[in-house]
């Protein structure tokens, strides 16, 4: 039997088939398959000992996700000498307690954060295929500055930056901290999401902290004026987020997209950034969830990384 145009049903079917299978595999087993990223980066002064920083990034925490919960929860028993988030957490307004559950047993440990657009406001329905359409204009996120977005659910963001308030981890909201650690100085400078265009490089400029062992810049979304701040300022090291690594990538290709405008080639993990005449290290963590309307990954597997920083001279 043939369908319309000639085509054998057997083969619509089959295809229909193929399809369903990998929409499958993308949300009911990639989705929930969670990693651990380790990588080295020498950037700490000559004779320090090596410093162990958990990036955790885009949780996206909707209510009844045991798994990622019980996930995060275990990266405890790495003993980070610092957690570093960047940013959202949320995909459910009513996610709070599940996002401070999740993340109880880190904070323990030192750290340090920034929100993203998703903290902030919930989610919309939409095209996944926007993100092409958007990249192919040169147009990501939300114009008009840091207004309030138009027809979208505000998130409960204060609870989750009281609890990590009380936690004693640093708020980097367009501003910087320092920390203490086995010894060392390091400085942090964040950003917020320039996604949204509420970052404000301005209230944070003038480089490194000259009395810290090390300097570090902290921002959600990858935007390359963020990157071109930090590096031009001189910065070893930038941590960002928002990326999902893609999400939805191509096996042996990679990404088709990075919601921003960095290229697909540092859609994650460890690359560098130049500036001003100055090179730093990138860190773009892929994050370990999703946004609620499309609960997939393909080729991408949620993530945590490990970075250990190491001393130049290794």
């Amino acid at each position: 039997m043939r369908a319309r145009y000639g085509v054998p049903l057997k083969i619509t079917a089959g295809i229909a088939a193929a399809g369903a299978a990998g929409l499958a595999y993308a949300a009911g087993f990639e989705a929930r398959s969670f990693r651990l990223r380790r990588i080295s980066v020498p950037v700490l002064p000559a004779g320090t000992r090596p410093l162990r920083v958990l990036q955790v990034s885009d949780i996206h925490m909707v209510r009844g996700q045991r798994k990622k919960r019980a996930w995060l929860q275990s990266l405890a028993g790495l003993r980070p000498d610092v957690v570093v988030n960047t940013g959202d957490n949320l995909s459910d307004p009513e996610g709070v307690p599940e996002v401070l559950d999740a993340l109880g047993p880190l904070m323990e440990f030192p750290g340090v954060y920034v929100f993203g657009s998703n903290d902030y406001y919930g989610p919309k329905l939409r095209n996944p295929a926007r993100y092409l359409i958007e990249k192919a204009q040169g147009r990501h996120g939300l114009n008009g500055g840091n207004a309030p977005a138009v027809g979208v659910v505000h998130n409960p963001w204060e609870g989750i930056r009281d609890a990590f308030d009380a936690a004693g981890w640093l708020d980097l909201t367009n501003t910087r901290g320092k920390l203490k650690l086995d010894g060392l100085e390091l400085a942090f400078t964040g950003l917020d999401d320039p996604h949204i265009k509420r970052d404000r490089y301005e209230q944070v400029a003038g480089g490194p902290d000259p009395d810290a062992d090390l300097s570090i810049g902290v921002v959600h979304a990858p935007y390359l004026r963020s990157l071109d701040a930090f590096t031009g300022d001189g910065y070893p090291l930038v941590l960002a987020g928002h990326t999902h690594g893609g999400q939805l990538c191509i096996p042996f290709y990679g990404a088709l997209v990075t919601n921003c405008d960095l290229d697909t080639d540092r859609v994650k993990g460890l690359s560098t950034h130049q500036a001003g005449g100055h090179t730093s290290y990138l860190h773009v963590s892929a994050g370990c969830g999703t946004n609620r309307y499309t609960p997939v990954r393909f080729a991408c597997p949620p993530e945590a990384t490990l970075l250990t920083l190491t001393p130049k001279d290794q």
